[in-house]
């Protein structure tokens, strides 16, 4: 039900074929609440990873979204975009220049005697382009159009960087977890060796049984290190999302008391257009038709006024002369080997990558979604069935050592019980993180999560 209605929300401008029909205004558009009037599309802020409840885990996110070097990056190239924008405009505005040459000579009197003279004219031009075919009202449309794009590529970056700390902060509780699993169960297998040793110098048992008991807790031994290791590279990592040096990481909640966010029953399609990728997509496919529309006014004539104004200031005159001129200028272009006509097919070619490329935003934006929604619920399945399986290899670990101690079976059905019992636990520890794992990626799919008057009826 939902990829039938996520498919009917949104309306995919790019067709098949060599040359997509490309409407004037993109399908998607976000809804109005928003966009802000200052900049045209609000930030990801919903803060909706505070529905995990570690308070920790929402410093570390503010931090990252502070701090983070790719936001900067971003934030960067939309005042580049910005810049270009004011370029555009500029293109349409008047020209006004200025100058004063001076020349310097002789004069001849009547009398014939010569005489040094100086002069100066100070001049005044302007110059407007008519702009007739709107070649230049379309650049300034597709530069307007790729600063929201590039507003969009930001909080893409945003959405990311909030979404890759919330994983990774999941990742480091579960290798956290696992670290605990690992010493816990170390410290059993140095109890099983302890007795296992005690039975082999009393004599009620070989020295097979010792050995066993040996190379269990040394294949136990090396899981307390690479955990370690473990650990600390997934601090390292999150210090660089933080925009800091790598060290400790402080820890909240543990990862079985992270809060599971409840999904509601039936998520509106209308949130999938918040999604920032989306909109940049769509913006930048505007930016190419404009810019391809700006391509083939270049191929008409070019009208513009051009006038001037001035004095000439001389020592051979008696008084100042005053000159003006107003005219125009119609520049069509007649021969010019082809480069007009392949300009105006390069920015064809690109609106239609432009257009796949819209095309394909949408489409992954249907996968991600589904892709999230069955790993909540796959994941959650198997993290019972898992915690079902643990506490059953837990009861028959202790009905092993009960019989090994009371000598009425052997060490190799303890070992088995011990060595199914760590497995079991650490899968059931990946299966909870992948679990709120997905959920941080579902909520990254709709572009931040949903508001509570989005929806209606949520279910855990």
């Amino acid at each position: 039900m939902l990829r039938l209605a996520l498919a009917a929300a949104l309306t995919l401008t790019a067709c098949a074929g060599p040359r997509p029909d490309i409407p004037r205004t993109a399908a998607v558009t976000p809804p109005a609440g928003w966009r802000t009037p200052a900049t045209g599309i609000a930030p990801i802020d919903a803060r909706w990873w505070t529905a995990f409840g570690d308070p920790v885990l929402t410093d570390l996110v503010t931090r990252a979204l502070a701090a983070n070097p790719d936001i900067f990056t971003a934030a960067a190239r939309v005042e580049e975009a910005r810049a270009g924008l004011r370029l555009a405009r500029a293109q349409r505005t008047p020209t006004l220049s200025a100058g004063a040459p001076g020349t310097a000579g002789q004069s001849v009197s009547p009398f014939g005697t010569p005489s040094d003279a100086f002069g100066a004219q100070p001049l005044l031009q302007a110059s407007y382009d008519l702009d007739l075919f709107g070649r230049l009202r379309q650049a300034n449309r597709a530069a307007a159009a790729q600063l929201l794009a590039s507003e969009g590529a930001r909080d893409t970056v945003r959405l990311a960087v909030a979404s890759t700390v919330a994983s990774s902060y999941i990742g480091l509780r579960a290798l956290d977890l696992r670290l605990a699993v690992a010493r816990q169960t170390l410290a059993a297998r140095a109890e099983g060796l302890r007795i296992a040793r005690r039975r082999a110098e009393t004599g009620y048992t070989s020295n097979l049984e010792l050995h066993q008991a040996e190379a269990e807790y040394r294949a136990t031994e090396q899981l307390v290190p690479q955990a370690e290791l473990a650990v600390a590279r997934s601090e390292n990592a999150i210090g660089v999302l933080l925009g800091a040096n790598p060290g400790p990481i402080p820890r909240g909640l543990p990862l079985d008391r992270l809060a599971a966010p409840p999904i509601p029953a039936g998520l509106p399609a209308d949130l999938l257009r918040r999604r920032p990728d989306l909109f940049q997509a769509e913006q930048a496919l505007v930016a190419a038709d404009r810019t391809l529309d700006s391509a083939r006014a270049a191929m008409m004539p070019n009208v513009a006024l051009t006038g001037s104004a001035g004095i000439v200031l001389s020592t051979a005159l008696a008084d100042p002369i005053g000159v003006f001129s107003l005219g125009g200028s119609i520049l069509s272009p007649l021969f010019d080997g082809g480069r007009l006509r392949a300009q105006a097919d390069v920015a064809a070619a690109r609106r239609d990558q432009a257009a796949y490329a819209y095309q394909r935003a949408a489409l992954t934006a249907f996968r991600e979604v589904d892709d999230a929604l069955a790993g909540v619920r796959r994941s959650g399945e198997q993290a019972v069935a898992l915690a079902g399986q643990r506490d059953a290899l837990a009861a028959a670990l202790r009905t092993a050592s009960n019989r090994y101690r009371a000598g009425y079976s052997g060490y190799l059905d303890q070992l088995d019980a011990q060595r199914g019992l760590l497995t079991a636990e650490l899968t059931l520890i990946q299966a909870r993180a992948d679990r709120l794992t997905a959920y941080v990626a579902l909520y990254q799919a709709f572009g931040g999560g949903w508001r509570r008057e989005d929806v209606k009826n949520p279910s855990p």
